[in-house]
């Protein structure tokens, strides 16, 4: 996908993956089963939109799950030059980039299912489209990590990758006694967090420095909003696995909580309980987390509690030109 060909990225699709795979993407595009249908749906408009698309991953790394499953996580992002709307985002005519971070499940050598997230919000914002509320986080083109060792490679190392995920079930495990069982303190957040480590959230909540910033322009809206995270294990997924320095974790949905306050991305208390999809990288140095990074599924989010942020994207669009002035999609 870096010398991005429709044609080749089908037929690679097909000798890799199981007949019955199913891609589990991020909303509008939802739950596919099938390569040509995924890519007909997914690949074939977004390389229409971006003719000269390419794909830069900075961290590939593997290992099996508690459940004894094998996983492949990778995470960089799609860029290209943007030249055609897609999903009515106006064309931009610069260069465009998308993180994602995308997880494979692996059987017999072959990928049978996909979990991923595409950072579409932060292509609105790159557009000028962006219709809701401004990012409380520092919104950029998040890097890769800093010790440029993210393409982890063989041999698997059992022992540090049990370690990491080890550290990271800690470390949230410690984070969800708060607020239920006590205050900030509970958490034990310099126990787990290097001092000078980065959150990189998705556009729309942006990026934090230092465990001031994690919980100043992400943690503290979010609990404040959703105080009963964490109550409801039973209805969600975790799939964590490691290797070296390197953890990660899926599942579909991974969190549900209800929005019975305000705080959070402007969006007003309405009692609803929703999931979320949330994909996230570690990275450890010296013991402690220094890099996060993490995608969540905020499109998917504001669908459950009733807000389309395509229609309003839309109508934004209705005075722009090449957008039909009483629908504002494409034309």
């Amino acid at each position: 996908m870096y010398d991005f060909d429709a044609n080749n990225v089908r037929a690679v699709l097909h000798e890799i993956c199981a007949p019955d795979v199913v891609f589990r993407l991020a909303f509008p595009f939802e739950s596919t089963t099938g390569v040509d249908a995924y890519f007909d749906k997914a690949y074939a408009p977004l390389s229409r939109a971006i003719p000269d698309l390419e794909r830069r991953d900075h961290i590939v790394m593997a290992g099996p799950s508690s459940e004894e499953d094998d996983w492949i996580g990778c995470g960089g992002f799609y860029c290209g030059t943007f030249k055609a709307p897609w999903l009515d985002i106006p064309a931009t005519g610069h260069v465009v980039h998308m993180r994602f971070h995308e997880f494979y499940r692996v059987v017999e050598g072959r990928v049978v299912e996909m979990q991923a997230l595409w950072d579409i919000p932060e292509v609105m914002m790159q557009a000028g489209a962006w219709p809701l509320t401004p990012s409380l986080g520092r919104e950029w083109h998040v890097p890769g990590p800093a010790s440029n060792d993210g393409i982890v490679p063989s041999p698997y190392d059992a022992d540090a990758g049990a370690a990491t995920c080890q550290h990271i079930v800690d470390m949230l495990n410690h984070l969800t006694r708060h607020p239920t069982q006590g205050g900030p303190d509970v958490m034990e957040m310099p126990r787990f967090w290097h001092p000078r480590m980065n959150w990189y959230g998705p556009a729309g909540i942006g990026t934090g420095r230092g465990i001031e910033g994690f919980r100043n322009w992400h943690q503290i809206p979010f609990l404040n909003a959703m105080p009963d995270r964490g109550k409801y294990a039973d209805e969600v997924a975790h799939h964590f696995f490691g290797d070296r320095q390197y953890a990660a974790v899926t599942g579909w949905p991974n969190m549900a909580q209800t929005i019975d306050q305000g705080g959070w991305l402007g969006i007003a208390p309405s009692g609803k309980k929703v999931t979320m999809r949330s994909l996230d990288f570690w990275r450890l140095e010296n013991g402690l987390i220094r890099e996060n990074w993490v995608l969540v599924d905020l499109l998917h989010v504001y669908d459950q509690i009733g807000v389309d942020v395509f229609a309003r994207m839309r109508e934004f669009n209705k005075a722009r030109a090449g957008f039909d002035p009483q629908t504002g999609a494409a034309l």
